[in-house]
């Protein structure tokens, strides 16, 4: 019975101990020269390629810890859910509330974006729009793009001169008690438009983290942040009809029917 030659197995005590490496570090580690070896035996594997360093480096997905974004970094090698730096960025584009500008995305990935953005959008991937003098990287669909380009607008009228509103979870126990009380005395339509502009002040995660704080559904906060980003509000009469004060005609009817009598 012939043995196997190269196992899988010898990949994984390898990813388990040095947690990524690159092509000749596997190579060397199974004893072969062919790349074609080590791709077979990966693909037994549910592995990732590093969209940083220019692909060099490999981690198998059971040792990554990634986090809210799908990113997952060792030793400044950076990994992605999506794959490639390419998909990376369209998904987290596509995926946001408010777009992306090019130094935003960076900052999350970590590494240079703007080629990749400007691939995308030649491609027709990915669309632009032009928001205090910047490029907004928005999804390539219209209505998609319209919501994105709303909230930013929202997000940008209401920065303050520090930077962006603060998140949820760095404001003070006080400040919260006092938007839970404030959140308790609306009619339903007024908690989930209120929560979905709270949402919309903090941008990525703000459903999320408004849902948790109010406690209710992060899918009822993007329902409000949908409805004001659309404008899709109905105004509720504040008086039932016949009530408030009288046309001045019908007042003065009144007083010249009581006089002739």
């Amino acid at each position: 019975m012939r043995l196997e030659q190269y196992r899988a197995q010898d990949l994984i005590e390898h990813f388990r101990k040095n947690k990524i490496a690159t092509m000749p570090e596997l190579k060397e580690m199974l004893g072969t020269q062919a790349d074609a070896t080590i791709f077979r035996k990966l693909r037994e594997l549910s592995y990732r390629t590093s969209y940083s360093h220019r692909g060099r480096y490999y981690a198998l997905d059971d040792i990554a810890d990634y986090d809210q974004w799908g990113l997952w970094s060792y030793r400044a090698v950076w990994f992605s859910l999506r794959g490639s730096l390419m998909a990376t960025a369209e998904a987290l584009v596509e995926e946001s509330n408010a777009g992306f500008f090019v130094a935003e995305l960076e900052s999350v990935l970590n590494v240079e974006a703007k080629g990749a953005l400007l691939k995308l959008t030649r491609q027709g991937r990915l669309s632009r729009e032009k928001i205090t003098g910047r490029y907004l990287y928005c999804s390539q669909e219209p209505s998609k793009k319209r919501l994105q380009v709303r909230a930013r607008c929202v997000l940008e009228a209401t920065s303050l001169p520090a930077g962006r509103i603060p998140h949820i979870d760095v404001l003070p126990d006080e400040l919260k008690a006092s938007i839970v009380l404030f959140f308790s005395l609306l009619d339903e339509k007024q908690r989930r438009l209120y929560a979905g502009l709270e949402s919309l002040k903090i941008g990525h995660g703000g459903d999320r983290a408004i849902a948790e704080l109010l406690g209710m559904g992060a899918g009822t906060v993007a329902r409000g942040r949908g409805e004001l980003l659309d404008r899709n509000v109905q105004v509720d009469r504040v008086r039932r009809t016949g009530a408030g004060r009288k046309p001045v005609e019908k007042k003065h009817q009144r007083s010249s029917r009581a006089s002739k009598s």
